[in-house]
């Protein structure tokens, strides 16, 4: 039956991939993958063979009507991202808005992502929180922080390393000094956590340069 199925990957230890996904992924007609290489080193530790073809935020819009053709002819295809969750931060909004618009089955998988296991590691409040993901880059950016920084909830955001230090801050700057936790390179061999307070934090990565993805956990506005 055809079928669009929502795979997670592994974020950086390859063993973090449950049965069921890799079952199906070596079942489907055709894996959806954001990058090829990169997929292709997991696909490649496990022996699966499927088909693979590019999709990803810069071609995903001219993509759609084929994939979706390719479903309500029969098709099982599985969307993958380069780590973690599809459609979290990653591209798989429109595809799985679409399949539902024509009724097309599509099934999610639970695994692998990155803001749940920083979280937990933050010992900051996990009962309320706000995923925030990327902040803007550059339009928008102060509107985002101005309106965040009245948000109660512990606040959950992805960064760059370049981009890390300016992040943190403007952080300072909106949010005043408060509790962060910073993880970064989760499940890796070089897997790290800092907290403290923002400027502690600040002063921490200007003399260690920042280096692989950061999930950023922010104490929420007392």
């Amino acid at each position: 039956m055809s079928r669009l199925y929502i795979i997670p990957t592994p974020i950086g230890n390859l063993e973090d991939v449950t049965l069921r996904a890799v079952r199906l992924l070596q079942e489907v007609d055709l894996i959806l993958a954001e990058d090829t290489r990169t997929s292709g080193v997991f696909l490649k530790h496990y022996s699966i063979r499927t088909l693979m073809r590019s999709h990803h935020a810069f071609n995903e819009h001219a993509q759609l009507d084929q994939i979706i053709a390719l479903l309500k002819n029969g098709s099982s295809i599985a969307l993958i991202s380069d780590a973690g969750t599809p459609g979290i931060s990653d591209p798989g909004f429109l595809l799985v808005r679409a399949c539902i618009a024509e009724n097309i089955p599509v099934e999610t998988l639970p695994g692998a992502t990155a803001f749940v296991p920083a979280l937990i590691n933050s010992g900051l409040p996990a009962d309320s929180f706000l995923f925030v993901g990327f902040l803007p880059v550059k339009k928008g950016r102060e509107t985002k922080l101005k309106s965040l920084s009245v948000e109660k909830y512990t606040l959950i955001l992805y960064e760059s390393p370049h981009r890390l230090v300016k992040t943190l801050q403007q952080l300072l700057e909106h949010f005043g000094d408060r509790q962060i936790s910073i993880s970064r390179e989760l499940s890796k061999k070089f897997e790290e956590t800092v907290r403290g307070n923002i400027s502690h934090c600040i002063t921490h990565f200007q003399s260690h340069a920042p280096k692989g993805e950061f999930v950023l956990v922010v104490a929420g506005s007392t």
